[in-house]
């Protein structure tokens, strides 16, 4: 008789590069604590972007930006989230690299635009008749087919929804069922349904399954306290370039020959300044009743060195915009040609018209106790058992090539020492897994001394 292992049908969480970083990690009087919310070392960095969060906060960072310089892997992208999660968990936070503006279908400013105003969030707050609570079932109701034949038909959906007041059985029309579909809806998720539209909203997973370390950003919100039907201001978070795109939805024909065309080959629009014009005034005229928020997010851009003379020259007229995000550039380059004017050289690649603009962030290299405590903290993110010899040796590989290859090695050495066996990564397996795998410095050392046995 043949025994096998019943695979968990539970959902795997993914581990992001940055999902570890919760914040800046700064004390009371806002100086960088040695190892904390995620983040090690990098104190002069970090104490500076506390100063840009509080200037933010202060609403004193009109018309200036953020430039995070230095070497790669030191952390620039980390502290640029940091920054993001320390200004709260509901600002946007759109990034973006310098080579996505070379689109083919719409031209570079129109992205940099678009990713604009992706960063910027709108809260609209208004008083509604609403089911909430925790999902405890949802269960489809078939019966025959009225029209005859074999087929069964869904009359209604059963969906149970618990507060700490009591609990409230739904009999839900089947297009409902079709939003909680949409939505991803599964049994302990917190979610509200509007009386009125049908509109289902899901707020988050139920505090009372936080149990494992959140490894995404799943958010989880408590159990709603009242009665399952009330009456509630609902806030709805939406970004300007949400109103742009519901504004500038192409309609074709009615005929089968154009829906079928517009299945197939959806059309990206350019939106135009017209019709964000016409949103601004919308926007403001909401802001000035009093029923919607402005919430300025974050708009980081990675590789800035790849933009060119004319993104340059926008994002300096952007900046002064009176609804402008807060902009993070980062660069690894030192002195080094524009774009688009190669005989012009610029310290990172930057007009100094436009680094007159930028507070400058200098991150550097880290120290090999660094590199262990990061690798720590990413051993634990990743679920690896590693012993403090292992730490060490992987540190010393960290030093001598890059931290993100040391990083890098932890999962497949976890795996040897699963497949020896072992529930912890052994020194034996670190080694090992350095001679199956090459970093670049050697790789490079290897084509040079070899060159004549590889095609030119």
């Amino acid at each position: 008789m043949k025994i096998e292992e019943v695979r968990s049908t539970t959902k795997a969480q993914r581990v992001a590069a940055h999902s570890h970083v919760k914040g800046l990690g700064l004390d009371d009087s806002g100086l960088a604590i040695d190892v904390a919310a995620g983040l090690v070392g990098q104190k002069a960095a970090r104490e500076a972007a506390g100063i840009i969060v509080d200037l933010i906060n202060s609403k004193r960072m009109a018309g200036r930006a953020l430039l995070m310089a230095g070497p790669p892997g030191t952390g620039k992208t980390a502290i640029a989230l940091a920054i993001a999660q320390e200004l709260g968990n509901k600002v946007p936070f759109c990034p973006m690299v310098g080579s996505e503006v070379y689109s083919s279908e719409i031209k570079k400013t129109e992205v940099l635009m678009e990713n604009f105003r992706r960063a910027i969030g709108l809260r609209i707050k208004e008083v509604k008749e609403i089911y909430e609570g925790e999902v405890t079932e949802i269960t489809p109701v078939e019966s025959e087919n009225p029209m005859g034949g074999y087929g069964k038909t869904t009359t209604h959906v059963a969906v149970g929804l618990k507060t700490a007041r009591g609990l409230k059985k739904l009999k839900l029309d089947p297009t409902i069922f079709e939003s909680i579909q949409k939505e991803k809806v599964t049994v302990g998720d917190v979610i509200y349904i509007e009386a009125n539209s049908g509109a289902v909203k899901r707020q988050g997973r139920c505090d009372n399954y936080a149990t494992e370390f959140d490894l995404e950003a799943e958010e989880y919100v408590p159990l709603p306290k009242g009665d399952v039907h009330k009456k509630k201001e609902i806030v709805q978070d939406v970004t300007l370039h949400d109103l742009d795109v519901a504004n500038a939805k192409p309609q074709g024909g009615q005929d089968i020959l154009s829906i079928m065309s517009m299945l197939i080959k959806p059309k990206k629009t350019e939106i135009t300044d017209k019709l964000r014009k016409e949103i601004n005034k919308v926007v403001n005229k909401y802001i000035d009743q009093g029923i919607a928020e402005l919430v300025p997010g974050v708009l980081f851009i990675d590789e800035v060195h790849m933009l060119d003379i004319e993104c340059f020259t926008y994002l300096h007229r952007a900046l002064e915009s009176s609804i402008a995000p807060i902009v993070i550039f980062a660069t690894n380059r030192g002195r080094c040609p524009i774009r688009g004017a190669e005989d012009i050289i610029s310290p990172h690649g930057i007009p100094v018209d436009l680094l007159d603009r930028l507070m400058i962030i200098r991150t550097l290299p880290y120290s090999s106790a660094e590199m262990i405590q990061i690798l720590k903290i990413r051993a634990t993110v990743e679920g690896i058992n590693i012993d403090e010899e292992s730490l060490l040796a992987l540190g010393e590989i960290g030093v001598k090539t890059t931290l993100r290859y040391a990083v890098q090695l932890l999962s497949p050495a976890s795996l040897l020492a699963k497949v020896s066996g072992r529930t912890s990564v052994k020194k034996q397996d670190v080694e090992e897994i350095c001679g199956l795998f090459r970093d670049a410095k050697s790789s490079a050392k290897l084509l040079l001394a070899q060159s004549d046995k590889y095609l030119k």
